[in-house]
């Protein structure tokens, strides 16, 4: 009896106080879903279309490119999120990660009454560009070149700061260029800045910088980058983003030698009804010394053309069908036969 009595006294406190703790908590589930079709008219031998594409890059084939369900949860100043994902892009972009399918696993805390600055640290989205791996928040179907080819996610520790309603100001340390886990425990931490300026509603420019040590080759050196982008709903039915991301890269083991690599881009969506969307994308991509694409031997410049087509079933559900055309200045296309590349994928995409 006096042990029954003992654990009475001394656990209701703590249940009750878990109890009141938990009605406080904020638990808020969404997903998503992205299911396509591909077809590259090279028609190549393998499974794969081009190397240096992550999403839709399965040929002739149906396939699921992502399916992501995501838990937020709060609790007064602290909060917490993850997702999970799977899919061809997780397998294709994740392949040298030991960690693949944990989409974003990070905690934060809001260092003030006002809840203007924040501390996040985990596995993070990119603070990089302007398309996600989820086609529901991009104006085009698949991705551009740059955004394929610079961080979806960072593995790390961000500092958030609203200045105003105009301007906000982040700065990180991370492991790398899209690192869940360090390539060698010797190699410093990378760093990042972002500045944020939306003047409105309707306008918002960006501008993120990354430098830090990666491997080119068998070569470490720094590696310096930036990437800029205007996001513009300019008129009720127009919608248009202006991006360019340039980058250095120290190839020479005494950082003697930098390289560069640039790409512009020019995305115009057209609302030709409140169910129906037209985009075209003009894209350029430039790395003569393969820093990033490093699939080729020969000097990658290439220009992009691409044309979508969404029927918005409703806001949640949307059918996309997109071409796109590729003509590089060498043949790097088809087994380094070809200058032009030309395919077609269609996409049916859920967010809940």
């Amino acid at each position: 009896m006096k042990s029954k009595l003992f654990y009475l006294i001394f656990f209701t406190p703590v249940l009750l106080f878990g109890q009141d703790s938990i009605s406080k908590v904020a638990i808020n589930f969404s997903g998503y879903i992205d299911s396509y079709y591909s077809y590259d008219f090279d028609q190549p031998e393998t499974n794969y279309k081009q190397p240096f594409q992550y999403n839709y890059n399965r040929q002739n084939s149906f396939n699921l490119n992502i399916a992501l369900l995501r838990a937020n949860i709060s609790y007064e100043n602290v909060y917490a999120k993850l997702s999970v994902h799977a899919g061809t892009y997780v397998e294709d972009n994740y392949a040298t990660e030991s960690i693949k399918y944990i989409n974003e696993a990070c905690v934060g805390v809001f260092l003030d009454k006002n809840k203007k600055t924040s501390l996040e640290a985990g596995i993070l989205p990119s603070y990089i560009g302007f398309e996600s791996a989820t086609t529901h928040s991009n104006l085009t179907l698949t991705r551009s070149i740059l955004a394929e080819n610079s961080p979806y996610y960072m593995t790390g520790v961000k500092l958030n700061h609203q200045l105003n309603n105009q301007w906000s100001i982040a700065g990180l340390i991370t492991n790398g260029w899209q690192h869940i886990e360090k390539v060698a425990a010797s190699i410093p931490p990378a760093f990042g800045t972002q500045i944020v300026y939306k003047p409105n509603e309707n306008n918002l420019l960006n501008w993120s910088t990354f430098i830090g040590k990666e491997y080119y080759g068998t070569d470490l050196g720094f590696r310096y980058f930036s990437n800029f982008y205007w996001d513009s709903k300019w008129h009720p039915k127009w919608h248009a983003v202006i991006g360019f991301d340039y980058g250095l890269q120290d190839v020479a083991p005494n950082g003697t030698k930098l390289v560069n690599w640039f790409s512009p881009v020019l995305i115009n969506q057209y609302s030709i009804h409140s169910k129906w969307q037209i985009t075209h994308r003009i894209e350029y991509y430039q790395d003569t010394q393969n820093v990033l694409l490093t699939s080729y031997n020969l000097p990658f410049k290439t220009i992009g053309n691409s044309i979508n087509f969404d029927f918005l079933v409703n806001s949640k559900f949307k059918l996309r069908t997109e071409g796109k055309w590729y003509h590089a200045t060498q043949n790097i296309f088809d087994e380094n036969t070809q200058k032009d590349n030309f395919s077609v994928t269609s996409t049916l995409s859920f967010e809940f």
